[in-house]
């Protein structure tokens, strides 16, 4: 019970607060509104149930004008059910869509804070792996699954109270007799119908055990697949170049025998579960037509009432019975709800270990000073081993800095700076007032048009076409000005080389105080490196870069070397 209690903490902690956001009232309105309209929805069946008693006890008299009747009544049913109905589906699917985006933008605005998304990709558990499925897919499965499960258990326990109440009146009292004992029993068919549902539901939650460790299995298995997919998309152009498409087909073909490995563990889960269903159909079809049809025959109710009597046992039964004909749904959305829960669980421990690691993190200040301060900082990696010499130095505004050794050390050195490696000790100061601009090896470079991915995370309409051609011209790109209204994704289209070289134009519109070029000049030649640099030193005179790289032929454009 405990482990239950847990879940559903977790699952309030995660979306609880929903309806008290900033569209509180509104969400609130439809929440009541959909209350309403399912308690209107088990009015229109008791109805139904009272309609096919009517018209079945005419059927048996042989009334034609009472089966008139019931005709004229049924069109009245058929327009309250369809507005009912309709009105329930528009308010449900605004209330589900409304409840995606408000979860949605939560666990993004979790995920895409101060590199948390980066950082999160060093923890050691997989609770954070895949986040791309989590956010798109299990988000939609949390909201979407929660309003219809919740939706059908308030529907069923209004069906219960409902029909129960009616099959108790319907039963009236039968006599049971056991030798010469007569033992009278009212609302026998009541008692019928809970004794079997519970039997139904104790058999079928045991043969539909194993479905949610299988549903878990396979939804990981499909995401693991799919992000595979996206990654070889992201590289073709270096798998091609390195011949690497046999062991990316093998790499996928591992990746999707794991899916039909856990598909089959979830078709023998499904099968228990069809197994049990197709009996379970079958014998709620019969069992209330025969346990109802004794009175029937000894002439102590018409034939409405029998079939009244079947209808409201139909229901009670359906009533009872939620667990277990929701119960491949309820595997499903728990899963999900974990999958979820475990990203943020995650981001929520990286924002409590980098807040815990006081003095052996990395603080970054600010400081009005145009100046890059460095009091004893040591680079260390997760496990705490040490990367790095303590550094003691300040690196004035227009100087420029080579940084060699280690390039991942020095690359973690820019990362510290960004705020995005706190791990190791120390003291960072930057300028607050100047803005900073680090280069890496490959620019990311959003699908649209070339002028806008240039610009990014800018707005093209900040810059002017003409400054975008000519700078395009000056890096040796100027062929890509013909069409700047391309739309491409120009991370896959383009070179390595061409990408950096964009990535220098992006550089010289955003015109930074502060360059951290890390090795993102390394596809030029040498000369080309050092011909990048000088435009960088001609169009920027006072901006001070610091540059990773290993070539000799960096050493003269730098006024002086860290090894790292």
């Amino acid at each position: 019970m405990s482990g239950q209690d847990g879940f559903f903490k977790q699952f309030i902690t995660l979306t609880g607060g929903f309806w008290s956001s900033k569209n509180k009232s509104a969400i609130r309105k439809d929440t009541g509104l959909l209350i309403v309209l399912t308690t209107m929805q088990i009015g229109v069946a008791i109805v139904v149930t009272q309609w096919n008693k009517d018209l079945f006890d005419a059927l048996e008299k042989h009334a034609m004008a009472g089966v008139i009747i019931q005709v004229q009544l049924l069109i009245g049913i058929f327009l309250a059910s369809i507005m009912i109905t309709t009105t329930h589906l528009i308010v449900k699917r605004r209330l589900l869509i409304s409840w995606r985006s408000w979860l949605t933008k939560k666990v993004i605005s979790r995920w895409m804070h101060k590199g948390r998304h980066y950082q999160v990709t060093f923890m050691s558990n997989d609770g954070h792996d895949n986040p791309d499925g989590r956010i798109a897919e299990d988000i939609r499965i949390v909201t979407e699954e929660a309003v219809a499960l919740a939706l059908s258990l308030f529907y069923s326990v209004l069906l219960l109270g409902s029909f129960s109440k009616i099959l108790w009146t319907l039963s009236g009292t039968v006599v049971l007799k056991l030798g010469s004992l007569s033992l009278p029993v009212v609302g026998y068919l009541v008692w019928i119908a809970i004794i079997y549902s519970v039997f139904a539901s104790i058999v079928g939650w045991w043969m539909g055990k194993p479905l949610t460790v299988a549903t878990n299995a396979r939804q990981t298995e499909e995401a693991n697949y799919r992000h595979g997919l996206i990654t070889a998309q992201e590289n073709s152009q270096a798998i091609a170049l390195i011949h690497g498409e046999s062991d990316e087909r093998e790499r996928f073909i591992t990746a999707f025998k794991a899916i039909i490995a856990t598909y089959q563990q979830q078709t023998a889960a499904w099968t228990r579960i069809q197994i049990f269903s197709s009996g379970y159909s079958v014998t709620s079809m019969a069992l209330p037509i025969l346990a109802a049809s004794p009175r029937y025959i000894a002439g102590a109710i018409t034939l409405g009432t029998l079939m009244q009597s079947v209808q409201a046992f139909g229901h009670m039964v359906s009533a009872l019975s939620w667990p277990v004909n929701n119960m491949a749904q309820i595997a499903k959305w728990r899963t999900s709800v974990e999958r979820v829960s475990s990203l943020v669980k995650a981001l929520d421990e990286l924002d409590h270990d980098i807040a815990g690691l006081d003095s052996q993190q990395i603080c970054v200040d600010n400081t009005e000073k145009s100046l890059l301060s460095f009091t004893d900082v040591s680079i260390t990696g997760l496990d705490g081993a040490t990367l790095s010499a303590t550094l003691n130095d300040d690196i004035k505004a227009g100087e420029h800095v080579l940084i060699s050794g280690e390039a991942g050390t020095g690359a973690k050195l820019f990362q510290a700076i960004a705020g995005l490696w706190p791990w190791g000790s120390g003291r960072i100061t930057v300028p607050s007032d100047e803005l900073l601009f680090i280069m890496p090896p490959r620019p990311y470079l959003p699908t649209g048009s070339l002028y806008a991915a240039i610009c990014y995370p800018k707005s093209l309409a900040l810059f002017k076409p003409s400054v975008i051609a000519s700078l395009l011209k000056q890096v040796g790109l100027d062929e890509l000005a013909k069409e700047p209204e391309r739309v491409e994704s120009w991370g896959l289209l383009l070179s390595r080389e061409q990408q950096q070289r964009l990535g220098l134009v992006r550089v010289l519109l955003h015109r930074p105080l502060w360059i951290f070029i890390q090795e993102a000049l390394d596809s030029l030649t040498p000369d080309g490196e050092i011909q990048m640099l000088k435009l960088l030193a001609k169009e920027l005179p006072e901006v001070a870069i610091l540059t990773i790289s290993n070539k000799p032929t960096a050493k003269a454009f730098h006024q002086r070397e860290w090894v790292i």
